[in-house]
């Protein structure tokens, strides 16, 4: 997972806890809110049951003259408190408010009885036969306590137990005491309702409270849990990288000592970061390799421009005595005629055949040394193969040699004489080493602007650790060699801005590999 991902994710993660908080708070919100709508409601049925109770005493103890007011606001509460409880959206569909309900109606059938009730026996008291005094008495009083008042209207005769009069105020009390029960219900379930309702409302603020406390310290610790996760593995991964980089400058590359360590975090900036490091130390070892072989090559240029610089000054200063040696070497062989020794005649044949086999080794230093300039022209690589080939079936013996020439003829431009020579001087040394006796194939190819001419033969192969002197000057393995026919192919190869390398399968082949441009943009020395 890249960094950017990761980021992203404590942000998701963060952003879901609030989320969350949030959902949960609001969620509670709406209940605080839904619990104190019903609070109020219960807190406004409280009071009006309240009311309803203080107006109901109002009318009992202020008697039927003064109860009028009373009994309509015990009316206008009765319709208020059904009201609510029948409307109100908190409190319809709850068991309480109906049984509430139930109870407001019986309330209200009982004090309509008790009203008529009282209206029945302030007639009866009016109509009876009292003094006005006692009749005003009686009719303050019966009310507040009807059972008092008939105890009083039989003890003083004034009216039979068994009138009508005594009958309605035992009635009456009875029925009170049944309002007054009712009335006390009332009061207990709004009292009820009221504290369940503060209760719900206090469950509510702790519930929230409760998230809060636990919810926002998770969310911090999430984030810092988060944060701590994502630095801490950026700075083990900058650490590691640091560490790379220093073993870097050491020369200890993530190639050879740990290349799989750069696919660690392949999934993120600091993998990205790792792979192209890890492409960088294979682009500067890569580097490394081709500089050490251009140190090489440069190397054994050196010292080939050096070792050419001595041979050339030796061959001038033997060259002018061995042609006086040559000469005087003929001319005595012409003077002594068939008159000579045939001893004589030969140890002056040996001189002049050795003076002209020495004579031949300075030409080639000569020829290393100094080389001669390049002449490019256009040629076809098949020609120049079979020319050279040719030319060695004149000086030596091929019969039993199988020579074949494979792949795509191409034009070539080079000095066709020297590189013709070089042929002649691979063919020479690979029939020499398979004995006069073996195959001799050469492959060409072509690719990327250049052609490349594949020479193997089966004699058997260069012994390995001759491999990385062939080329240099005066090495040679033969009696009679000279060492510098490889060094002299090199050099030309070199010139031509080609590349000579060499393959050897011990026992079996030995396979020189010839790499020349196409083309020539100018002529080189």
């Amino acid at each position: 997972m890249s960094l950017k991902n990761k980021i992203l994710l404590s942000f998701m993660v963060t952003g879901v806890i609030v989320v969350f908080l949030s959902a949960i708070e609001y969620g509670n919100f709406i209940k605080i809110k839904h619990e104190i709508a019903y609070l109020e409601a219960t807190d406004t049925i409280r009071g009006k049951c309240l009311q309803l109770r203080r107006h109901e005493k109002n009318f009992f103890l202020y008697g039927p003259s003064e109860a009028d007011d009373e009994t309509r606001l015990v009316y206008k509460y009765l319709n208020d408190l059904n009201e609510l409880l029948l409307t109100h959206p908190v409190l319809n569909k709850n068991e309480r408010p109906i049984l509430l309900h139930e109870l407001l109606r019986q309330y209200e059938a009982v004090f309509t009885k008790i009203e008529s009730s009282v209206n029945i026996i302030k007639k009866q008291i009016t109509l009876a036969n009292m003094d006005k005094g006692l009749i005003s008495l009686i009719e303050s009083t019966f009310t507040d306590i009807p059972l008092k008042a008939g105890e009083f209207l039989e003890k003083n005769a004034l009216v039979s137990p068994d009138d009508t009069l005594i009958k309605e105020l035992k009635t009456l009390d009875a029925d009170i005491h049944s309002l007054r029960n009712i009335g006390e219900t009332i009061v207990n379930m709004a009292n009820e309702l009221d504290k369940s309702a503060r209760g719900k409302v206090d469950g509510a603020v702790r519930t929230s409270q409760l998230a809060i406390i636990v919810l926002l310290p998770l969310f911090f610790v999430v984030g810092l849990g988060m944060l701590f996760i994502i630095s801490n593995n950026l700075a083990n991964g900058l650490n590691r990288l640091v560490k790379i980089v220093e073993d870097a400058g050491k020369g200890v590359f993530l190639s050879g000592s740990h290349p799989k360590l750069a696919l660690r975090y392949e999934r993120d900036e600091l993998g990205i970061l790792y792979q192209k490091f890890y492409e960088m130390e294979n682009q500067i070892t890569q580097r490394g390799k081709e500089l050490e072989t251009k140190n090489e090559e440069l190397l054994q240029t050196r010292k080939l421009a050096a070792i050419g610089t001595l041979a050339s000054g030796v061959a001038h200063e033997l060259n002018n005595p061995l042609n006086n040696i040559y000469l005087s070497a003929q001319v005595l062989l012409r003077e002594i005629g068939d008159s000579a020794s045939p001893f004589l005649r030969k140890i002056t044949e040996d001189v002049l055949g050795q003076t002209k086999r020495v004579k031949f080794i300075i030409g080639d230093l000569l020829e290393f040394a100094r080389g001669r300039k390049i002449v490019p022209v256009q040629v076809d690589v098949y020609s120049l193969i079979h020319n050279a080939y040719k030319q060695i079936a004149f000086v030596t013996d091929v019969k039993q040699i199988e020579f074949t020439v494979e792949g795509d003829n191409a034009v070539i431009s080079v000095d066709s004489e020297q590189v013709e020579r070089v042929f002649i001087n691979l063919f020479l040394n690979a029939v020499e080493a398979m004995k006069n006796c073996g195959v001799l194939s050469v492959r060409l190819e072509t690719a990327n602007g250049s052609v490349k001419i594949i020479i193997s033969d089966t004699g058997g192969g260069i012994p390995v650790a001759d491999i990385e002197k062939i080329f240099e000057p005066f090495f040679t393995t033969k009696d009679k060699g000279t060492g510098l026919g490889l060094a002299i192919v090199y050099n030309i190869i070199k010139k031509h801005d080609g590349d000579l390398k060499v393959e050897c399968e011990q026992g079996k082949s030995t396979t020189f590999i010839i790499t020349l441009p196409a083309s020539r943009q100018k002529s080189e020395t």
